[in-house]
């Protein structure tokens, strides 16, 4: 798997906290840690959760899959406010719509205003608070937080768990992190490869004069009668933006079938082919002729 490189996990990402409350299943939390691991996050924080050794339990860290640094970091507090006391914008996620209570908006949406945030106060923090799989957050953790975060999802099925919807906001505020910076692209970590590269105009006209000669060659292009089937082609290659790999491939396919064209229609050479009038050589010529017997013999 490629990734960015370690330097976008900076100062900004170490502001972000993720907040479950009354977690109850080891294995969402082990999840969660894996979700906000691979978007370069680590903060998590566990709101009471119901069993006290919840980051511990074998579901949660096999869950985790090598996010277990994440689990062991976890912070562990009593209530939502001690959670949120460092922190300066909170975002309640919740699919149900809220009557009373912090303006609503969408996630991304969310995620440019943490960005915006982070940026214009220097000690400021942010934090995303889910609730629980059965019930969600009260209106009373909703309270403590300045806005209301929706995921618009399937409005006949918004079914996702805990660790989904983490993973979601996880990724959106990861998105709108680097997109200022110009690096949201993984690197590949490796050498070029030249083959996969844009081949030039000259390659290209080069293949397709091959190719119509392999057509020409399997008789499937008249020369005398075209009509539209070369410029169809033309249009083909161009419009697919074949790379050098892609031209050599196909100008080997071009090879392979006017040898069989020459062997195929050896004594009836279609109209137009450059071997139709030369001596057969190589693999399609016929056997060499007997020299005469000598006298006597």
């Amino acid at each position: 798997m490629t990734s960015l490189p370690r330097s976008d996990q900076g100062p900004t990402f170490r502001r972000i906290r993720f907040i479950m409350v009354q977690p109850s299943h080891p294995g969402n939390v082990g999840a969660a840690a894996r979700a906000i691991k691979t978007m370069g996050f680590g903060d998590l924080c566990l709101v009471a959760p119901q069993l006290d050794d919840m980051a511990r339990r074998p579901e949660a860290i096999a869950l985790a899959s090598g996010a277990t640094d994440v689990l062991e970091n976890a912070c562990i507090v009593p209530t939502l406010a001690d959670a949120l006391a460092p922190v300066t914008l909170a975002f309640a996620l919740t699919a149900r719509p809220r009557f009373l209570g912090p303006p609503p908006c969408d996630i991304r949406v969310a995620a440019d205003l943490a960005r915006r945030h982070l940026n214009e106060v220097s000690a400021g923090s942010v934090a995303i608070v889910l609730g629980t799989e059965r019930s969600g957050l009260t209106n009373d953790d909703i309270g403590l937080c300045q806005r209301v975060c929706h995921i618009p999802a399937n409005p006949e099925y918004s079914s996702l768990n805990v660790a989904q919807a983490l993973q979601l906001a996880a990724w959106e505020l990861r998105y709108a992190l680097l997109a200022e910076t110009g690096v949201t692209l993984p690197a590949t970590l490796g050498k070029a490869d030249p083959g996969a590269e844009p081949a030039s105009g000259a390659r290209v006209h080069a293949l397709l004069e091959h190719w119509e000669e392999a057509m020409v060659a399997v008789k499937f292009l008249d020369p005398a009668h075209p009509k539209k089937l070369v410029p169809r082609m033309r249009h083909l290659f161009a419009r697919n933006a074949l790379s050098n790999d892609e031209v050599d491939m196909l100008r080997g396919v071009c090879t392979a079938m006017i040898k069989a064209a020459r062997i195929a229609y050896a004594g009836n050479p279609p109209r137009g082919a450059g071997w139709g009038d030369t001596p057969a050589d190589g693999p399609c010529a016929g056997p060499a002729p007997r020299p005469p017997e000598r006298a006597g013999k």
